[in-house]
């Protein structure tokens, strides 16, 4: 009897971890999505307003470059394609504020810490990223998710929810990022943390 019960407990042990553990491609998360990091010059006050300003000049023209794309790589490969426009939208910032600071703008992949966007929490871990340095990239970042794009969205829960179906999420996976405040949803969070950290997802 004691054996029984001993293997019942272990059997519910089982049946709750699993529960909680990610599902087969929910750590796909991570390649589903654009992120946008803006460095500032540095920490003064001018150079923070200076890196918002470039933002805006950044996301008027990326946000024309990403729509109507479907995936991320589709996100991605466009984006790659016009580089030179994007940077030549923050250069021109830059230079109308009378400043002649460099700016370089690249897509890589990055590391994010773990990130919260109104209503959504992306784990910390390797994403894509366009990455936008200004001067001496020595200044606070400013981070967003430009694919599907937040950065820009006075779009409701619902329209976010299409949006990030569209870009290739399975809706176990929007979960994940919407209800990471949830008990299950908290620990699958922490396990896709651990993982990436642990083995990367590339």
């Amino acid at each position: 009897m004691k054996k029984l019960v001993t293997f019942c407990i272990f059997i519910l042990i089982g049946v709750l971890m699993l529960s909680v553990l990610p599902a087969h491609g929910e750590a796909e998360i991570y390649d589903s999505v654009v992120r946008l990091h803006v460095l500032a010059n540095s920490d003064s006050e001018y150079d923070q307003q200076l890196k918002l300003r470039v933002r805006d000049g950044v996301l008027a023209a990326a946000s024309d470059i990403v729509e109507g794309c479907s995936t991320r790589d589709e996100a991605a490969a466009a984006l790659n394609a016009q580089l030179d426009v994007i940077q030549a939208a923050a250069l021109s910032v830059v230079r109308e504020a009378g400043e002649d600071y460099a700016v370089e703008v690249r897509l890589c992949e990055e590391q994010y810490p773990t990130k919260n966007y109104e209503s959504i929490c992306f784990p910390s871990g390797t994403y894509m990223s366009l990455q936008v340095r200004i001067g001496e990239a020595e200044g606070q970042n400013w981070w967003c998710v430009l694919f599907p794009n937040l950065c820009l969205s006075a779009a409701g829960k619902k329209d976010a929810e299409d949006a990030f179906i569209q870009a290739g999420l399975t809706p176990e996976q929007y979960k994940i990022i919407t209800e990471s405040e949830g008990t299950k949803y908290k620990l699958r969070f922490k396990f896709l943390e651990l993982i990436e950290q642990a083995f990367g997802t590339k």
